[in-house]
């Protein structure tokens, strides 16, 4: 089994490609043993901390899931409950936790405090999701795209489609770099990743044989991608009235039919971390359908996150699996 014992897990590159591809096999491993009910607990009386300065449902329940399963304990502090930020430095609360938890998950605005939280921890450090970065859902990207590849021997192919700036952007242009595969990230120039992730992309690739594009051009992006990749247009904790230029730049990059058969492969698959506005019965989604005309769906249509094509429920179950593995591969004896 692997082992990285004690170690953070604050962005993809704090893991080797060996090992994430050992947390990747061992993720399939838990989840083969989840379905067969052979899972042996190796958590028993852990205790994780769960910070949540933004709302989730996917995070906090996969991590609340994974450690029940593996005999632990979850205790989750929110905005309501916390007081780090507040009363609290971020550096005291590191290690107040590490006085009481045996790792600590922080999901929140600036990747900087997750950073500052590793800093002063003894314990692990698990990053949920920061403007930056986002390492466990690149996890659960990867073993779907493994357990939907037609040829899990050959390098993956996918896009990302729309805002690439922030952290899914970034995070899957760098994993895919540190893991080999073809990555296209699609979108207006001015919605490319900041310079020093370029770079960071380019030495991983340079080491692994990865192939790298970044393109506004839709058509040469999406050929021959397996795999496409799209979010929501604007990210937690962005004022709202950007929507308006962002439906401007991004309109073109919809992801409905005839975009996905850009990819030229009639098998390709559609991927999405969720929650997506793809029809009216969220408050966002009626708002911006309303407003700008969007009334099947805003970053995807409804047709097509409904489609065959969709596998964007494996992928969030996938969430579960693969944080039981950095759990299991950073704390167990």
């Amino acid at each position: 089994m692997v082992t990285l014992r004690g170690r953070d897990f604050l962005k993809e590159s704090d893991f080797t490609p060996d090992e994430l591809d050992q947390l990747l096999r061992l993720a399939a491993e838990l989840k083969q043993q989840r379905r067969t009910g052979t899972e042996v607990p190796r958590l028993q009386g852990r205790q994780v901390a769960l910070i949540f300065e933004k709302t989730s449902t996917r995070t906090r329940l996969s991590f609340e899931v994974a450690i029940r399963d593996q005999g632990g304990h979850a205790s989750l502090l929110d905005p309501a409950s916390s007081q780090i930020g507040h009363k609290e430095s971020t550096a005291d609360t590191a290690r107040v936790l590490s006085r009481m938890f045996d790792a600590i998950e922080f999901r929140g605005a600036r990747h900087d405090s997750v950073e500052e939280l590793a800093q002063y921890a003894d314990v692990p450090v698990y990053n949920g999701l920061t403007d930056r970065w986002h390492p466990t859902q690149m996890l659960a990207d990867f073993l779907t795209m493994r357990e939907h590849a037609r040829d899990p021997h050959e390098p993956l192919r996918y896009a990302y489609v729309g805002d690439a700036r922030y952290n899914m952007g970034n995070s899957l242009l760098v994993m895919g770099a540190l893991m080999g595969a073809d990555v296209r990230l699609v979108a207006p120039a001015e919605l490319w990743p900041d310079a020093d992730v370029q770079d960071l992309a380019r030495e991983a690739a340079a080491a692994t044989g990865a192939r790298l594009t970044i393109t506004d051009d839709a058509a040469a992006g999406l050929a021959g991608a397996e795999f496409v990749h799209t979010d929501v247009w604007v990210s937690m904790g962005e004022p709202d009235d950007v929507w308006a230029d962002r439906v401007a730049l991004l309109r073109p990059y919809r992801i409905d039919t005839d975009f996905m058969a850009l990819t030229g492969d009639p098998g390709s698959k559609f991927m999405h971390c969720l929650p997506a506005y793809h029809d009216q019965e969220t408050a966002v989604g009626r708002a911006v359908a309303d407003r700008f005309g969007l009334l099947d769906g805003v970053e995807v249509t409804h047709e097509v996150f409904e489609s065959p094509a969709s596998v964007v429920f494996d992928q969030a179950e996938n969430r579960m699996h693969t944080i039981k593995a950095i759990l299991v591969a950073t704390l167990a004896d």
